[in-house]
């Protein structure tokens, strides 16, 4: 367990954390989320000791292991993948090296070997206890997990690019298996396969978690505490990412509601000060309302509750058939990308392009954008077509001597001319900074600007590879919207899995050159992909033998069973959810009255609130824990099934 007590950390004057307390228990899964900038990074690095807090302490108990994975590519020796990985058990590693070197003198050396092997017998009953005879078979598990091939595992880490070093360094982590492991976006170097072995390997990790991540669907898979961080403070969910936006949206509703109720507020009492100002009578009264509109502190939505939602239309309609793609053969050099590949795509259409890095799916975009002329076969795109293509080398095509806002008026439809300022925004463009030349921005500054480009382009059909890589969370939920709403066609390739399972209803999925079609979103892909997976045999195992009926009846039954306890469990669980949101509520409004001297003129009045006011403090987290209780119970039901 471990605690952090009233820490806080500024630069100069710039408090990036002010006064927080935060205890992470066992085997916690916590998502750490925020808007850019606010401190999460930050935050993590003083958990691992490598930032010192202004004030405040971290307390940890002695021997507590913690495992960070940062942003940024970490420097390791160049040595084989393999060796670097089951570095993460260092203390194995050391025993091996010395038994190893034991038995090179025992070989070497002649004479009385009495120490050296009853050293060697110590080495080795240590080395089995520490499961050092299986490391190696872990290693290789996970770094096949993580997308390298066994041919791979002796090559130097000088052989791979930076995200594929990531993952090695990430095997490493893995394989220490740490007390607390800290993750900061870990999926920004996985693609889907690794990505989902991640997941699974993660949902049986014995430590705690935090997570720092944008994406959502991982977090969902993985979380069971939100933790936001905004303005130097921690507020607390207890659920994964859906709970939390049911919650936020809640707290969204009650502050709207406490604005208005305040605007009316303040509108009654100016009333009354600009009537009675200048009657004597009433001067003492005047008085009295001046000085409650001083003291009255404004509310104010907070700048992540600001969201900027904007529609995106297609000017033209294009004709119902909108691509035509029919035995369709590509290749670079001499291995065939794409092989006798079909595909039809219609108006109004939103599908998402998948399969592993290096499959095709930009090669496939490319030539339906017409950047790429097919060897073999025909793409035809329907009448009206009007194609606009977001891919991460877009930038290459922007003008480096315009501002920002020029750049993106030069191509926007007609329809989005008078709310140019208010949609960049949505992209972190706003005030002052629309007037930058995009020669000065950043590489991720000028993808969103090529994606805003696009998006407010006249287009029809909107191709998209990758567009929310350089999007916060705030700014990927106004661009879901916006898609969304989309009338025109969509074809998309994101490794973002919440993004498409908002938007797609098709899934085309690239393996080995050819194409095949899932109905549904990406959810729904998933579950038909395990569906159609055979279970692989373990080694040893026997065939088993067919069932009779009897047999199989039972086993219908207790497939029945299951499903029944998933349904209660899970309806139990959304009880839970809206009782906890009552209990909320009702515990905002006796707050709100028992901050109110008016209340204590009624004694008994008074005290009943209060009573109702300990009751439902006392409930709450009863009803957390029993919340909590059921999710456990509910995902240890699922992980019995593998789902």
């Amino acid at each position: 367990m471990l605690h952090i007590r009233n820490l806080t950390y500024a630069i100069g004057e710039r408090f990036i954390l002010k006064d927080i307390s935060w205890t992470i228990g066992d085997q916690q899964r916590i998502a750490l989320i925020g808007p850019n900038g606010t401190g999460k990074t930050t935050l993590l690095r003083l958990i691992t000791g490598q930032l010192r807090p202004t004030s405040g302490e971290i307390i940890r108990p002695r021997d507590f292991t913690v495992g960070y994975l940062p942003q940024e590519e970490v420097t390791l020796d160049d040595q084989p993948v393999l060796h670097l990985a089951m570095q993460g058990r260092q203390e194995t590693v050391q025993i091996h090296d010395q038994m190893q070197r034991i038995h090179e003198q025992l070989e070497r050396e002649t004479g009385n070997h009495s120490a050296l092997i009853e050293r060697l017998g110590t080495l080795e009953q240590r080395y089995a206890q520490l499961d050092g005879y299986d490391l190696e078979y872990k290693a290789k598990k996970i770094l096949a997990g993580l997308g390298f091939r066994e041919s791979e595992f002796s090559k130097p880490l000088s052989a791979f690019s930076g995200g594929w070093r990531m993952r090695v360094y990430l095997a490493r982590l893995l394989l220490q298996e740490p007390q607390l492991l800290l993750l900061d976006e870990p999926t920004n170097h996985l693609d889907l396969p690794s990505l989902e072995w991640v997941e699974n390997y993660l949902r049986g990790f014995s430590g705690s978690m935090i997570i720092v991540s944008h994406d959502r669907f991982f977090i969902d898979r993985l979380a069971q505490e939100i933790v936001e961080l905004y303005r130097g403070r921690l507020t607390h969910y207890a659920g994964n990412y859906h709970f939390y936006e049911k919650q936020k949206a809640l707290h969204h509703d009650q502050l709207i509601k406490k604005i208005k109720e305040q605007q009316e507020e303040r509108a009654r009492l100016e009333r009354f000060i600009n009537r009675f100002r200048y009657k004597a009578t009433k001067a003492a009264q005047v008085q009295s309302r001046i000085k409650q509109l001083e003291k009255m502190e404004t509310i104010e939505l907070p700048e992540d509750f600001r969201t900027i939602s904007f529609q995106i239309k297609a000017d033209v309609p294009s004709y119902k058939e909108v691509l035509d793609v029919q035995d369709l053969w590509f290749r670079y050099e001499t291995d065939w990308v794409l092989k006798a590949v079909h595909l039809r795509m219609y108006r109004g259409e939103k599908a998402a392009l998948v399969g592993v890095n290096g499959a095709g799916k930009t090669t496939l975009t490319r030539l339906i954008s017409g950047e790429l002329k097919p060897q073999k076969g025909t793409l035809r795109l329907g009448q009206r077509v009007h194609v606009g293509y977001y891919s991460q080398h877009q930038i290459e095509a922007l003008d480096l001597s315009r501002t920002i806002y020029d750049e993106v008026a030069a191509t926007a439809a007609d329809s989005f001319r008078d709310r140019l300022r208010d949609i960049l925004g949505v992209f972190h463009f706003s005030g002052d900074d629309i007037l930058k030349p995009v020669r000065v921005l950043s590489g991720g500054e000028k993808a969103r600007v090529s994606l805003a480009k696009i998006l407010l382009s006249p287009c029809n059909f909107l191709i998209m590879d990758e567009p929310t890589n350089h999007l916060d969370l705030q700014s990927k939920e106004a661009l879901e919207q916006a898609l969304q709403d989309y009338d025109g066609t969509l074809l998309l390739i994101s490794h973002d899995r919440y993004f498409l399972d908002k938007l797609v209803n098709r899934v085309v999925e690239i393996d080995r050159g050819s194409l095949k079609e899932y109905a549904g979103n990406y959810s729904d892909y998933l579950a038909r992909k395990k569906a159609e997976s055979p279970r692989q045999p373990q080694k040893n195992e026997k065939p088993a033998p067919k069932k009779d009926k009897e047999k199989r009846r039972q086993a219908a039954q207790a497939r029945q069973a299951i499903s029944k306890e998933r349904q209660r469990l899970k309806n139990r669980i959304a009880e839970l959810e809206d009782e906890i949101e009552r209990l909320e509520q009702e515990k905002a409004r006796l707050e709100q009255a028992l901050a109110d001297p008016e209340t204590y003129r009624d004694g008994e009045q008074s005290a009943k609130l209060n009573r109702e006011y300990k009751e439902i403090l006392a409930l709450l987290p009863q009803k957390e824990t029993e919340w909590e209780a059921a999710q456990l119970e509910l995902e240890e039901l699922l992980s019995s099934l593998n789902i």
